[in-house]
């Protein structure tokens, strides 16, 4: 771990980045060896490909387990004030200080897809929605986690409120940062999924995902898209930024 961060100390902000994206890949691989995805698959790997394609298949076998066992009216652990992390960790697949700048008099959150009222939401519109807040703990795929205070609306009751096809299959974002990711719709309804506005009850920084953050304390921390632009429901695989490159789609609990 100590070499690591002297590399990324010395090397270039281009060259970090490449190499946060090569631990996040080496990370998916890190407990499989070929021995083992031979023992798995039945069959003799000898190429990148095949390695790839075993990988796959085991991901979308996770999927739908994990997808079989979410519960969703089971509440993840909430925790007083005092156990939150202070200063919350800044993580995102560049650096700081290239957090994207959002005009708020500008900004309007755009609906797709299977939502009957598809008009445009600005801030205000928004920040006029009933809120609550919660203390809870963001999972890191990387291996560290962090308590922190969300506010905002709960993302069942918007996506009912502007007639969401709440049977459909895939809630699906896009983010003014490039990012983008999708969820099932059952955990779109649990009761701690919120469109979130504020951290520690202030508007959301920048760096937490100025103007919106989806916060889903149910699933690792990928799975929280910041800086959200447009929301849509699908019933067609949506995928996601690192969804594409392996991670497994579900990651949830």
């Amino acid at each position: 771990m100590k070499k690591i961060i002297t590399v990324q100390n010395l090397l270039s902000k281009g060259e970090s980045s490449t190499l946060k994206h090569l631990q996040r890949r080496l990370f998916l691989r890190q407990s499989l060896t070929l021995g083992a995805l031979s023992l798995l698959s039945g069959c003799q790997i000898t190429e990148q490909k095949d390695v790839d394609q075993i990988l796959h298949a085991m991901s979308a076998w996770n999927d739908r387990v994990q997808g079989w066992l979410f519960d969703p009216r089971k509440l993840a652990p909430e925790y007083p004030e005092s156990a939150i992390t202070h200063p919350f960790p800044f993580n995102a697949f560049y650096d700081e200080d290239e957090v994207p700048v959002i005009d708020e008099a500008d900004y309007r959150l755009e609906l797709a897809g299977l939502i009957q009222d598809k008009k445009p939401w600005a801030l205000p519109e928004l920040y006029a929605l009933p809120q609550v807040s919660q203390i809870t703990r963001h999972v890191c795929v990387e291996g560290w986690s962090a308590i922190g205070k969300w506010s905002g609306t709960p993302f069942g009751a918007f996506l009912k409120r502007v007639g969401a096809d709440t049977s459909a299959k895939f809630v699906g974002f896009k983010c003014d940062d490039d990012y983008y990711t999708s969820i099932d719709m059952a955990t779109a309804l649990h009761p701690q999924t919120l469109l979130t506005f504020r951290y520690a009850d202030q508007i959301l920084p920048a760096k937490y995902g100025f103007p919106m953050k989806l916060r889903v304390p149910t699933k690792l921390g990928f799975k929280n898209p910041k800086h959200i632009r447009a929301i849509f429901v699908t019933n067609e695989y949506p995928g996601g930024y690192w969804e594409d490159q392996g991670y497994n789609w579900f990651s949830g609990s």
